[in-house]
């Protein structure tokens, strides 16, 4: 019997699950044991060679060196943007789908061996993100990378679809299910019409997507919690005339990596020239300082923790210090809920486009699965809950149900 394997190459993390001879699916882990983030890291090795680490290595190689690094971020959601074709790193021009497949290679390493002739099933998005025109360049970029990683006959199939299919597994009757999969670039959505069998029969009836998830409500906390200590929103005087600091540089928010790209000393100029007639020059020098000190991480680190603690809680504290930034700013659930309504709204907008698609009213839905790490904010839980009742709304396997659900589709392909 071939090996199935299921990958699930996420903006923010990435998972690889096999499907065991009994029928279960085993998550298979790097020797760390850490979760596979979807990063690289390009460096300057011996003899100015250059050399290059992915996944936690690749951050810890970043964290190492942030000045002599370049670390690279959030590839998928790269794919279907066209302005993307290449970029240079440390004077080599690279294709996105050499550096996505440059990562595969970093990911699959440990289970190469067990990989040859596997069958193969890898997650796709509803939609890729910056995919308006509904063409497929997402689609033929990420099996152009899986080539060049030496895996030319991969199959896709949806992310949604995937973790359906591993919740269907304990399903004994025949059931039309809502998946629901939230990960940190996208919100996709798929019914799906599951028929026990044997043999099973999963039957596709609607999708939508859209390219907004766990990394906009991060940001939310940022624009509203942490840019106001930096100089958002005050002013600064030309020949006497108050004008706003200038807001775009408060975007490069929006990924903690980003900030590496305001280091240009044209940028760290203008900031510092602002700062000589701004109304709190004291917030744009703390800017410049968490920008020369390469301190995105960190502070994103303490962002994901509030976000997660509002998930448990009603109310927590959002505690961040660097140089003379020392932030301690209460947050409550009610408030953060806010600040990510229209998030909500575009979320629910693309569950409306599913049902429609699929032209079935909610009441016809018998069962709804929610995964992905965002499914845990009980707002987004709520969305479903209020439109399907609770008792039709589960969840699990929130970073781990797509891969298997992936390796599922992969056995029964055989």
């Amino acid at each position: 019997m071939r090996p199935a394997i299921g990958i699930d190459f996420g903006t923010t993390n990435s998972v690889v699950a096999m499907l065991r001879p009994d029928g279960g699916c085993e998550t298979l882990r790097h020797p760390t044991g850490e979760v596979f983030r979807s990063v690289l890291c390009f460096g300057t090795g011996a003899g100015g060679r250059t050399v290059h680490a992915a996944g936690p290595a690749g951050i810890e190689a970043y964290l190492e060196d942030p000045l002599g690094s370049r670390l690279i971020m959030s590839l998928k959601s790269y794919l279907a943007q066209r302005s993307f074709t290449e970029t240079r790193i440390f004077g080599r021009a690279w294709r996105l789908e050499d550096l996505v497949a440059l990562f595969l290679r970093e990911l699959l390493a440990p289970f190469r061996a067990g990989l040859d002739g596997a069958r193969i099933v890898v997650g796709r998005p509803v939609r890729f993100v910056g995919d308006a025109d509904g063409a497929d360049l997402g689609e033929r970029r990420l099996l152009a990378a899986f080539a060049a990683a030496g895996m030319p006959d991969v199959a896709l199939a949806l992310e949604p679809a995937g973790a359906g299919h591993r919740f269907a597994a304990g399903l004994d009757r025949a059931t039309t299910v809502l998946v629901a999969d939230f990960g940190g670039g996208t919100s996709d959505f798929s019914v799906l019409r599951f028929d026990p069998g044997p043999p099973r029969r999963v039957t596709p009836l609607g999708h939508a997507g859209v390219g907004i998830a766990g990394d906009a409500f991060d940001y939310r906390i940022i624009d509203h919690v942490v840019s106001p200590a930096l100089g958002k929103g005050s002013s600064y005087a030309v020949m006497g005339n108050p004008l706003p600091v200038p807001p775009g540089w408060f975007t490069s928010f929006a990924r903690w990596h980003h900030l590496s790209l305001m280091r240009a000393p044209r940028t760290l100029r203008d900031i510092a020239e602002v700062a000589r007639t701004a109304e709190h020059p004291e917030r744009l020098r703390r800017l410049i300082r968490l920008i020369e000190d390469e301190a995105g991480y960190e502070l994103y680190r303490a962002v994901s923790a509030a976000k997660n603690a509002l998930s448990r809680d009603a109310a927590t504290t959002l505690r961040f210090a660097h140089g003379d930034l020392l932030l301690e700013a209460a947050i409550d659930r009610a408030e953060f809920e806010s600040w990510i309504a229209r998030d909500l709204a575009r979320i629910a907008g693309a569950l409306d486009a599913a049902l429609a698609d699929a032209g079935l009213a909610a009441a016809r839905v018998d069962r709804v699965f929610l995964t992905g790490g965002t499914s845990l904010v009980p707002a987004v839980r709520r969305l479903f809950e209020e439109r399907f009742g609770p008792d039709r709304v589960a969840g699990g396997g929130e970073f781990v149900s797509v891969a298997e659900g992936l390796a599922l589709i992969a056995g029964e392909a055989g």
